[in-house]
């Protein structure tokens, strides 16, 4: 699971509010163009970023492995017809195209994670949405980045307990079940925990934020955001 690391690169110095901004035009660069120059183009751009945020490439890929499975059946299933020729290329590598577009989406989104507190992601998304609606955003981003590694680690508790009693030579199905209704029980347990705790620590919806300030490597981080975004008008 990908969380953030403490480290001096050049996207940990810069402003979340500036990253989300490269990833938002980032993202819809990716969606908007679909030519083979394009995804070109935008493969050097995720490539540059990572490096900026030091992202291992084979641990993003691993943490991302259950999406990369749909995304690598995508093609296949867009490929293949109930008639001749049976298998459509045409259909498959615009599949194919789309899928690696969204590979490049989720590796830039791992550099984010990477490099950004989740205190600062909350306090970015809370002085950018004004009122309650930014509050509560900002209170599901944190508590999402928090919370999903925790559950993460409780399947892969179960799934170990399961193999150490010979569960693993039970059926998929049962498995899977098992797995399942587990999870959800240890989730449920999770998140009444979790109430519990913040009203003991008495939960506030406006608590004191770390502060944001803009450099000069955000303003051309503001500038790479708007040419992106503007290239999908173009």
């Amino acid at each position: 699971m990908l969380t953030y690391v403490p480290d001096d690169t050049l996207a940990h110095r810069l402003d979340p509010r500036s990253k989300l901004a490269v990833q938002i035009g980032f993202a819809a660069t990716a969606l908007a163009h679909t030519g083979s120059r394009a995804l070109l183009a935008l493969t050097v751009v995720a490539a540059l970023i990572l490096v900026a945020a030091r992202v291992p490439v084979l641990e993003a890929l691993y943490a991302y492995r259950f999406a990369l499975v749909f995304l690598a059946l995508a093609p296949a299933i867009a490929a293949f017809t109930l008639g001749s020729p049976w298998i459509d290329l045409e259909d498959g590598a615009t599949s194919a195209r789309a899928s690696y577009r969204v590979l490049l989406i989720l590796l830039v989104s791992a550099a984010y994670i990477r490099s950004t507190p989740v205190r600062a992601s909350r306090a970015a998304i809370q002085r950018t949405i004004p009122g309650k609606p930014g509050q509560l955003l900002g209170i599901g981003v944190a508590l999402v980045f928090r919370f999903l590694p925790v559950l993460q680690a409780d399947l892969r508790m179960i799934r170990d307990a399961m193999a150490a009693r010979l569960g693993d030579e039970r059926s998929a199905v049962d498995r899977a079940s098992t797995i399942g209704i587990l999870g959800l029980s240890r989730a449920f347990d999770r998140a009444d925990r979790l109430a519990l705790a913040m009203q003991a620590r008495c939960f506030a919806w406006n608590p004191t934020l770390p502060a944001l300030s803009l450099s000069r490597l955000d303003y051309l981080a503001f500038v790479a955001a708007g040419a992106l975004a503007l290239s999908t008008v173009l």
